[in-house]
Order: structure tokens, then sequence, then C-alpha cells
């Protein structure tokens, strides 16, 4: 039997779910939800097609001891929801900054589960943050509006390249000072 390692991300309650750390147990839901052009398009690293093996290399490195980020599951299965609805990631930067990614499964868009997950992460800010900052792709209004909803500022525009879609895309850039 694998042992999961020790993970000191705390679990973050919110109203309708808990976001906890990644396991890897999870790899059957995400790759399910992220195997969605839908949703692989809206971000700028998942594949479609999602290539065998990859949320497994997604979650073994999530697990390392020398992650770059911090991945929790929006789990509602204590709510009757699914175990997997989400994920929400942090990502530290210089400067006492994180960076904030999120995506939520097609079947949940337009619940509000993104909003609340944010404002929870914002809420505990388990990495202790002055800045956050956010991006997302100019075609996805709703997601820009999830970043407002929980007090985050426009910066500018930028592009960045997405896996899924072949090309770089137009984003939006959004940051939340927490002091």
């Amino acid at each position: 039997m694998i042992q999961e390692p020790i993970v000191v991300q705390p679990v973050i309650p919110a109203e309708r779910f808990v976001l906890r750390p990644l396991r890897r147990s999870d790899a059957g839901l995400v790759a399910m939800h992220t195997a969605d052009r839908r949703l692989a398009e809206g971000t700028r690293t998942i594949p479609h097609p999602l290539p065998p093996g990859a949320t497994e290399a997604f979650i073994a490195r999530v697990l390392s001891d020398k992650r770059s980020e911090d991945v929790w599951v929006l789990d509602g299965s204590a709510q009757g929801h699914a175990e997997v609805i989400g994920l929400v990631s942090l990502t530290r930067m210089d400067r006492s900054q994180s960076e904030i990614k999120y995506w939520i499964a097609p079947a949940f868009w337009h619940t509000g589960f993104a909003s609340e997950a944010v404002a929870a992460m914002v809420a505990a800010n388990p990495h202790r943050a002055r800045t956050l900052f956010a991006e997302v792709f100019q075609d996805n209004p709703r997601s820009a509006r999830v970043l407002t909803n929980n007090g985050f500022e426009y910066l500018g525009d930028a592009e960045v390249h997405s896996v899924a879609r072949g090309a770089t895309v137009p984003t939006w850039t959004y940051l939340r000072r927490m002091d």
C-alpha cells in the first residue's frame, strides 16, 4: 500500500463543501472532469485530449515535497454533493504574493461553487500572502465575475498559451491586496 505523504495544507470550510488537500484517490474524478474539452480549454495547462497518466503525474507533482503549488479539492460529499466538484490552487510567488487558479467541473457550472471556493480561500489565506493574483481568459467573463465579486481588482490585459487550445489566448489579470 502506498502511503500518502504528510500534507501541511489546512482543510478550509465553506458553506456547501470543504476545501481539502488533493489525494491520489481523487485521480479518477479529476481525470473524468478534466477530460472535458470545455474545461480544458478554460485553462492554461490541461491538455485535450487528456493523455493517459496525465492526471496521475499532476497528482504526484502536487503531493511532492518539492511542489510549486498547493491544490485543494472542492469536496461536497459531506453535504450530499460530489466528492470532487473542482480544484483551487495557490502558487507562491516572490514578495509574499500568491497566484490563485481554479476550475469547476462542467456539471457544476453556474452554481456559485467557484465564487464560494475563492471566498473561502481568500478568507483562509493559507499562504499568508499580502497580494493574490489571478488571470482569466477574456472569453470567460463569468470567471472574471467570480474574482470581482471576491474583491479582486482589474490590473490589466495580457495573454498566455493554452495547451488545450494550442493557441495564445487574451487574458484579464486581477489582484487582491490582503493587507
